[in-house]
Parts: structure tokens; C-alpha cells; sequence
């Protein structure tokens, strides 16, 4: 293992491999060396030439933002003498192609849940879905009956999950926000990974519970726009709305009589489902069936080195076997979107994503902040200083294949292949868009030790460097960082990373499974104003 990962050639800073001290004499991949001349942590960045001030620093073979000081080779470029830009960059609508190619023989499968509507299941929950935060705590007291031994003689039910939230009352219900949480929660009621849904309201609220239950038709005009029938020239509508194999129950607190009585009722309508979800079983499943969601949180220097881009090679080999996969975080792919849209099948593809980039800088004006406000301090501690680095090392996670669409905040993901879902970087809220929007499996990526779970969807966990992983072993499922310690090729862990999608797709419990993490990580996007 060097001393130094050059990663482009071109490339103004190296990273660190290991922590270096003035005077160290740190070696690169072509057999030369670098004398340092400060203190640099492993993960951070070392300069390899000299850089004056107000000059073009560049990392991955792209500008990551411009020196504040003069650089001298050795020197620890970061926060202190490295600043945002935002410099000029060309966004392609489109115009590069790449061919996925897959191995010849079997293709690969795994054992999921078809439902009615044609779609596939990777778990077999019951969800109880509130409509609004004042039922919120009777869904936990419901779920609470159906831990430990309540569920063992259904062992074909993954769960009883509350999907509590903080909102479905107080906002306007046809503006952005009501209309985002609507989908959201009608995305999670159609899941193909529920198979039975208790919808609970107060009995008040903006948000009917009759607008979350509905299934395709049958929805009649509820007074909120937006929420009546769908209509059939809409495909994400229908598309939204509840498959006929899901078993279906709706109540209210105020005509069930109160808190105690609909938690007496709630429970008895659930112990009226579980035989029917339990009779479900996993059938043989084409790997083409996988929508796979693409997160990362708790970043650091190795993100985009390691674990990112063995993510990316996944999605590829998915995506070559027409899958689909879909890249989120839209802060986070701010400075690397030119990559984005040169891949895109068509300019309106491209431009939907550009269209997004610019939405985002406008609300974050106006909230007082500019995109750099990101990376987070835990980033930095990790190597990372600006969002133009950070962004270069997430959109790694979608590989090399061609975009080929961009969906709104949890909006259905209708299209096979690479795709995009604009949600905050935030990753509880990014994550439930893209659950929202149907993925059946995540994948999520960290260098700094997130300890995130998700519900009714697994998230497979993945580190991207030894250390961490070796401190938090009980909370990751993969380890990345053997790339950069020399022990594993990068299309080596990304291979180990289809055949753990595959496993946990078809029913391994994911480490946050196994800690029953996931239920308090629902957090819809609120957006708009609140009455």
C-alpha cells in the first residue's frame, strides 16, 4: 500500500493513506515521493505541486475549489487554504453512452414477493401508516403488541412497523409540501414490500386517511386537490395507488372512541390480517426486478475511493441486467452534475436535473445558506472541504451508465436503468423518498460510522475504510476499505456487494435489521407552509 492515492493523473493533491508527520517522506503509485511538510490525517489531502493563490485545485481530475493562500508540494490542503468556488462548468445535455456489458450464462436471481400489481417485494411487512402526527403515538402502541413472541407463529412476516411522521395537519394542502407528503405516504402505502396497511387518522386532519387507502379507481372526491379519484392518463397515479393483494384496513381515533378503544381495535384488525400476509412466500425472481437505492452519509476523503464506487459498479451490473438503480441527494451532486447530464438518454432528461440544481440554490438562498454549507463538520474531520469534492466522490455510487430519468421527491420510479430522485441530502429524508418512490433495497455508504436503518426496505450498509469498519463492526455489513489497504480490488468488493444485495433481497437480515433500526428513520420531506 502507498503512502499516497493519486487518482487522476493531473491531479494537483494525492490522499493520504495513513497519518503523515513533517518530514515524512510519503510515497506515490509511480515509485516517487512527496516530503511533508505538515501534519496530515489519514484520509486528507496532501499537495503534490505547488498551487498559487486564487488558482484551480484539482482532485478526480476536476476542480474542487480554489487555493486561498499559496501551496507548496507537502503542504495539508483543506479548510485553511482551500475555498469554494463555483467556477464555470459545462453540463452536457447528453451526448455520452457507455455499453454495460454482463457475463455470459445464468443470470443472476433472487427469491422475492410478486405482487398483483406486478412488482417485487424483498420483505413481508404489515405497515401502519398514520396520516397525521396525532396518531402517531396509538400506531406505536398498536406495533408495540407485535414484538417478541407476538409474531411467532407467523414466520413469514417480517414485522408490524409504525410509519410515524410530523405533519398531515396545519399545512395547505394543495401547495408543494401537501402535495410531497401525500405521495410519500401514498408511495409507502403501495410498497411491494407491505403486504398489509392500517391506515390511522385522527379524524380531522387535512390529510384523509381515505386518500392513503385507496387503491386504483376507487377513490371518490375528498375535497383536498390532489387527493381525489387518479386519473387513468396518469401512470404515477395509478401506479401510487395500493396493489389488490395488499390486505387493507382503515380507522380513525375519534369514531373508534378514543386512544385505549382504537388501540383495542387496531390490534384486532392486524391479528385479522397476519394469516393472509403470512401465506405469502418468496418466489425465484429475476434480478432485473431490483430497484436499488443509492445513499451515502457520514462521508469522508475515502467515499468517493472505496466504498462509492464499488457501490457504482453494482448499479451497473443491475442496471446492464435491466434493473434499476437511483442516485438521490441532490445538494450532494451539486458540482458534479455536468457528469450527471453528459450521460443523460436525452436533453430533457438533462435539464430536469439542471432544473433541480437551480431550484435548490434558490431554497437554500432563502433560507440564508449556499450549497457549501455543506460538507458537515464530521465530513471535514474526514478529509472533505468543499461541496465541489464531496459531490465528485457521491455521484461515484451511480457508476457509469446512462441516465435515464429524474423523478421528483418520492415520486413513482416507473422507468428500468440508471435514474435520479431529487431529495435533500439529509439522509433519513433522502432515503424515505427513495423508499417512497418504490425501491426495494438500499445500499448505504459510510465513512464517518452512520448508524441509519430503514423500514419496510433493508439498508445494506457499507464502510469505506478498515478502521472505522473494524470499530463498528456490528453496525456495518460491508468493508470497503480493503481497496485502499490493498487487500481487494475494487471490482472485487463491488461483486461482493451484488451477491449481498441479492442475499439480503432475498430475505439475510441486514445488520440494522437485526437492531430493529429503521421505523424512527421515516421522515417525509416538509416543505411549504405550515397554517
Amino acid at each position: 500500500m502507498n503512502d499516497l492515492l493519486v487518482l487522476r493523473d493531473g491531479d494537483d493533491v494525492a490522499v493520504a493513506t495513513r497519518d503523515l508527520s513533517p518530514g515524512d517522506r510519503a510515497g506515490t503509485p509511480d515509485g516517487g515521493a512527496v516530503v511533508v511538510r505538515d501534519a496530515v490525517p489519514r484520509g486528507h489531502k496532501l499537495a503534490l505541486r505547488a498551487v498559487a493563490a486564487g488558482d484551480p485545485v484539482r482532485k478526480y481530475g476536476q476542480v474542487i475549489g480554489v487555493a486561498t493562500c499559496a501551496v507548496e508540494p507537502g503542504d495539508h490542503v483543506h479548510a485553511h487554504n482551500l475555498g469554494f468556488d463555483p467556477g464555470e462548468r459545462e453540463a452536457p445535455l447528453g451526448g455520452e453512452h457507455t455499453e454495460l456489458v454482463v457475463p455470459d450464462g445464468p443470470r443472476p436471481t433472487f427469491r422475492g414477493y410478486r405482487r398483483s400489481d406486478g412488482r417485487v417485494g424483498t420483505r413481508n411487512y404489515v405497515a401502519i401508516l398514520t396520516s397525521v402526527n396525532c396518531s402517531a403515538s396509538t400506531a406505536r402502541m398498536i406495533a408495540d403488541q407485535f414484538r417478541g413472541a407476538a409474531l411467532d407463529d407467523y414466520e413469514h412476516v417480517d414485522g408490524v412497523v409504525p410509519l410515524t411522521h410530523t405533519s398531515g395537519c396545519g399545512l395547505v394542502p394543495d401547495s408543494e409540501g401537501g402535495q410531497v407528503l401525500l405521495r410519500t405516504l401514498r408511495g409507502y402505502a403501495a410498497h411491494p414490500n407491505v403486504a398489509g396497511v392500517l391506515v390511522l387518522g385522527l379524524g380531522c386532519e387535512m390529510v384523509p386517511g381515505a386518500a392513503l387507502s385507496a387503491r386504483s379507481g376507487t377513490v371518490t372526491d375528498l375535497g383536498m386537490p390532489g387527493v381525489g379519484a387518479p386519473d387513468p392518463e396518469d401512470s404515477s397515479a395509478l401506479l401510487a395507488a395500493i396493489p389488490d393483494d395488499t390486505v387493507v384496513r382503515s380507522m380513525t381515533i375519534q369514531e373508534a372512541g378514543g386512544v385505549r378503544a382504537t388501540v383495542r381495535a387496531g390490534v384486532e384488525e392486524i391479528r385479522a390480517m397476519l394469516p393472509e400476509v403470512n401465506a405469502r412466500r418468496r418466489t425465484e425472481c429475476d434480478v432485473a426486478e431490483l430497484v436499488l437505492g443509492l445513499n451515502c452519509g457520514g462521508s469522508d476523503g475515502y467515499s468517493g475511493i472505496t466504498a462509492n464506487p464499488a457501490l457504482g459498479w453494482a448499479s451497473d451490473r443491475i442496471v446492464g441486467y435491466g434493473g434499476t438503480s437511483v442516485l438521490a441527494e441532490t445538494p450532494e451532486v451539486y458540482g458534479a452534475e455536468h457528469l450527471l447530464t453528459a450521460r443523460a438518454t436525452s436533453p430533457g432528461v438533462a435539464k430536469k436535473l439542471l432544473d433541480r440544481i437551480d431550484w435548490w440554490q434558490d431554497y437554500v438562498a432563502a433560507g440564508g445558506g449556499t450549497l457549501d454549507n455543506n460538507p458537515s463538520p464530521g465530513n471535514k474531520a474526514g478529509g472533505l472541504t468543499t461541496i465541489l469534492e464531496k459531490s465528485l466522490g457521491a455521484v461515484a455510487k451511480g457508476g457509469q451508465a446512462d441516465l435515464a430519468a429524474v423523478y421528483e421527491y418520492a415520486e413513482p420510479i416507473t422507468d428500468r436503468g440508471f435514474t435520479f430522485m431529487d431529495t435533500p441530502g439529509y439522509d433519513p429524508v433522502s432515503v424515505t423518498g427513495l423508499v417512497a418512490g418504490g425501491a426495494n433495497v438500499v445500499v448505504f455508504t459510510t465513512g464517518r460510522g452512520s448508524v441509519f436503518g430503514c423500514r419496510p426496505t433493508p439498508s445494506i450498509k457499507v464502510a469505506t475504510n478498515t478502521p472505522m469498519y473494524e470499530r463498528m463492526s456490528e453496525d456495518m455489513d460491508v468493508n470497503a476499505g480493503r481497496i485502499v489497504d490493498g487487500t481487494a480490488a475494487l471490482e472485487e468488493v463491488g461483486a461482493e456487494l451484488l451477491e449481498r444485495i441479492l442475499a439480503v433481497a432475498s430475505g439475510e437480515r441486514t445488520v440494522s435489521e437485526e437492531l430493529e433500526i429503521g421505523t424512527e428513520e421515516f421522515i417525509p420531506w416538509h416543505l411549504g407552509a405550515v397554517t
